[in-house]
């Protein structure tokens, strides 16, 4: 409970909204790059533009994130990508909707000797596709597939996340929210 009378209370959530969107592209950046699972597995976000459904991720080979073999362990290059789709679709859909993960498949192509980087992107068909499947309430379940490539843009890896969206007002889950909507709040 704020100790601010309720006006003021109201004003400051109203100026946070208006100053928030221009900063939180490079807030989110800092705050996921200096997430300490990511810190320790030398992943960095090189560019997050949640607006235009885009995150560019990528990890440099070193001693923390070496397997037994010298190579990219397989689950720092999972990591990459892991909460990005999710994190994308959760902000270009707001909050009248609700996504999970559902699923997610590795597929190991080739050893990392070197530093590697995904792109993922999602068009903006792509939300207008989903908004068209949920709007009877039913859930809608969409898959999306990124390359984990080396620096000579050979395939290492390709990671599949299958996600569940769905109309809150139809979802057990009304109650889900992210983290970074408690920042913007």
């Amino acid at each position: 409970m704020s100790l601010l009378p309720k006006n003021l209370e109201t004003l400051r959530r109203k100026t946070k909204k208006s100053i928030m969107p221009l900063l939180t592209p490079h807030l989110l950046k800092l705050r996921i790059n200096t997430y300490a699972p990511y810190v320790g597995a030398g992943i960095k976000v090189e560019h997050v533009d949640l607006d235009q459904g885009l995150c560019v991720v990528s990890m440099g080979l070193n001693a923390l994130n070496k397997n037994i073999v010298g190579t990219q362990f397989g689950g720092s290059l999972y990591s990459m990508v892991d909460p990005f789709y999710m994190l994308m679709l959760m902000h270009q859909l707001g909050s009248t909707y609700v996504v999970w993960d559902k699923s997610s498949h590795i597929e190991f192509i080739a050893p990392g000797n070197s530093k590697v980087t995904t792109r993922m992107k999602i068009p903006s068909t792509e939300i207008a596709t989903i908004q068209e499947l949920a709007k009877e309430g039913e859930p809608v379940f969409r898959e999306y597939t990124t390359d984990i490539v080396d620096e000579q843009q050979k395939v290492i890896a390709t990671v599949t996340k299958t996600i569940y969206i769905r109309l809150r007002k139809y979802s057990k889950s009304k109650e889900q929210s992210s983290r970074i909507d408690i920042m913007e709040a």
